[in-house]
């Protein structure tokens, strides 16, 4: 009787413990005739499944490069330290920020905060012409599109996604669009932003 797992003319195929007798025979007989290895490269080359044609390389992925970092300048003192003494000169504001108000009721300090309020409020108007960065009122719905200057507005809230965003304007920021700090000697020293006072 027939072993229905062995190859025959009906192409059963033969089971994994027939074959593996069958490759150690056909590996030591391959070894041993050169005529035997012939053949059976060339029935192996026809049975072989043609390679599946060569898919076209993909193109790499083009990942723009990274910015440059920012240049950072240097700011000079001079500007600085002019305009603190402007604000010492007009609102004592060095000598109010450096007080212990502590041990002040708040009377006496909402006094003194009034004198500073309308020092310093001189200082701007005089030196600096400040407008809104929104023309907008505060509270209304604004719409900021694709490309936005970020350093004008400042998102808050639930920041997702991309723009254009939308949201209310809780503060329109300011812009100074003009300075008007006094000229100087060169051999002022500016470090200096309020003289000792010696009354004679």
């Amino acid at each position: 009787m027939n072993n229905p797992q062995a190859p025959n003319s009906d192409g059963v195929k033969p089971s994994l413990l027939r074959r593996i007798p069958l490759a150690f025979g056909a590996f030591f007989s391959l070894l041993g005739d050169a005529d035997l290895a012939v053949r059976y490269v060339a029935v192996r080359d026809v049975a072989a499944p043609a390679p599946a044609p060569a898919q076209p390389a993909a193109a790499p992925a083009v990942v723009p490069p990274p910015p440059p970092p920012p240049v950072l300048k240097e700011a000079g003192p001079e500007a600085a330290l002019q305009l603190l003494a402007l604000l010492q000169r007009e609102a004592r504001l060095i000598d109010f920020v450096g007080e212990d108000i502590g041990a002040y009721g708040d009377a006496d300090v909402g006094a003194a905060a009034r004198v500073v309020h309308e020092g310093c409020a001189k200082v701007l108007r005089e030196h600096f012409t400040i407008a809104p960065v929104r023309d907008e009122a505060e509270g209304a719905r604004v719409t900021l599109p694709a490309g936005f200057d970020a350093a004008a507005v400042r998102l808050t809230g639930n920041v997702v996604g991309q723009p254009p965003f939308t949201g209310s304007l809780t503060h329109r920021g300011w812009r100074v669009t003009d300075v008007r700090l006094p000229r100087t000697a060169e051999q002022h020293d500016a470090r200096v932003v309020a003289p000792a006072e010696v009354e004679l």
